[in-house]
């Protein structure tokens, strides 16, 4: 299932930046890609607080900050909609409903395969191609239901090639 991080591990991803508490949020980042858990667990939480030697609330304070850095296991694909004013009034509230309608789940929820979770995010800069959605660092625009079940089924059959 998922990769459990060891305490070695964590601290290796610490030192490959240097211990420096300016490169917090990258640290953060690479220990939750490295997790296959998308997400920063208490344990790993207070390692970097005591490696870095800041208090364990700075490090959420960090974690809870930044939509891209979660404390709860997510899905290894997160269909981010976006949530601005464009895409909302252009059908946004419907292709929430589709994401849901397709994926089986709700919005901020995870698949029971691990492999989706669904959430909302602030405006990602297209709004000419609204609305949109975002997994990972791929934008989708002008989204239709075909669009969207194109998008899940590519999704799911890449993650059966890498089985």
């Amino acid at each position: 299932m998922c990769k459990q991080l060891t305490e070695k591990d964590v601290c290796e991803i610490i030192a490959s930046h240097q211990a420096s508490k300016e490169k917090l949020l990258s640290i953060l980042l690479d220990i939750q890609d490295a997790s296959g858990q998308n997400c920063i667990v208490e344990e790993w939480a207070r390692v970097v607080s005591a490696e870095l030697d800041l208090p364990l609330t700075k490090i959420y304070d960090v974690i809870t900050f930044y939509e891209m850095l979660s404390e709860k296991p997510r899905g290894k694909n997160i269909i981010e909609i976006c949530k601005s004013t464009p895409c909302h009034f252009i059908k946004g509230v419907n292709i929430v409903n589709i994401f849901e309608e397709e994926l089986c789940i709700k919005m901020g929820e995870t698949t029971p395969d691990n492999l989706f979770t669904l959430q909302y995010t602030s405006c990602v800069g297209a709004c000419d191609i609204a609305p949109v959605a975002k997994i990972g660092d791929e934008v989708y625009g002008n989204l239709s239901k075909d669009k969207i079940v194109d998008i899940i089924k590519s999704y799911r059959e890449a993650a059966i090639c890498q089985k």
